[in-house]
C-alpha cells in the first residue's frame, strides 16, 4: 500500500508536519512538502476553446503521487479557517489535472485514493476548523474520493502539537489501524 503525506505548511517541522509524523510512524510513506515545489496557481481556461494550456511546474510531482498513492494524506495548518495556500494552491490545479490528456487515467484513480486530512491551528480549531473539513469533504466528493478520517489538532508555536493529548491519541488510533491494515497479521 503506497502512502503520500502532502505537507502545507510553510513553517519547516510544522505542527501539522509533526502530527502527520505521528499517524505515519513505522509505515513506509512518501513525504511532499509543497514548499519545496513550485506550483503556479491556476489558470482557469476550462471555458476557453483551447482549454487549458502546459505548466512548465513541479505540478505533475502532484500527479504522479495521486497516480502511484492507495492514501493521501493532507496535513496542513488552518489559516483563516481554511487549508494554507501552499495546499489550496495545490487543490486548485486538480481542477486543471483532472482535464490533463497525458493523465487520462487521473480522474478514475482517484476515485480509488483514500483521503485523510490532518489540521491543526491555534484558535479552538475543533471548532473553527471544521468548516474546513467540510470544505475537503465537498472537494473530496466532488472527485468520488473515499474521505475516511481527519484529526483536528491544536497548537500554535512550534512543536506545541506535542502536548495536544486528544490529537495525539487519535494519530495512534489512525496509525494502528493503517498499520493493521498495511501488515495484517
Amino acid at each position: 500500500m503506497n502512502i503520500t503525506a502532502f505537507i502545507g505548511s510553510s513553517r519547516a517541522g510544522s505542527n501539522s508536519e509533526q502530527l502527520a509524523d505521528y499517524v505515519l510512524e513505522g509505515i513506509n510513506h512518501e513525504k511532499i512538502d509543497l514548499k519545496n515545489l513550485t506550483i503556479e496557481p491556476i489558470n482557469d481556461l476550462r471555458h476557453d476553446d483551447n482549454g487549458f494550456q502546459f505548466v512548465d511546474d513541479d505540478y505533475d510531482q502532484i500527479i504522479d503521487a495521486f497516480l502511484t498513492s492507495d492514501i493521501v494524506v493532507f496535513a496542513t495548518p488552518i489559516y483563516w479557517y481554511s487549508m494554507s495556500g501552499l495546499m489550496k494552491n495545490m487543490v486548485d490545479r486538480l481542477s486543471q489535472a483532472i482535464r490533463d490528456e497525458r493523465f487520462p487515467q487521473l480522474k478514475e484513480k482517484l476515485q480509488t485514493t483514500e483521503a485523510i486530512v490532518l489540521a491543526v491551528g491555534g484558535d479552538d480549531p475543533y471548532i473553527k476548523g471544521l468548516p474546513m473539513i467540510q470544505q475537503f469533504q465537498y472537494i473530496f466528493d466532488f472527485l468520488k474520493m473515499p474521505f475516511s478520517s481527519y484529526i483536528i489538532g491544536e497548537a500554535n508555536k512550534p512543536g506545541e502539537i506535542s502536548h495536544d493529548a486528544q490529537a495525539l491519541a487519535q494519530a495512534s488510533i489512525l496509525n494502528k489501524q493503517l498499520k493493521a491494515r498495511i501488515y495484517p497479521i
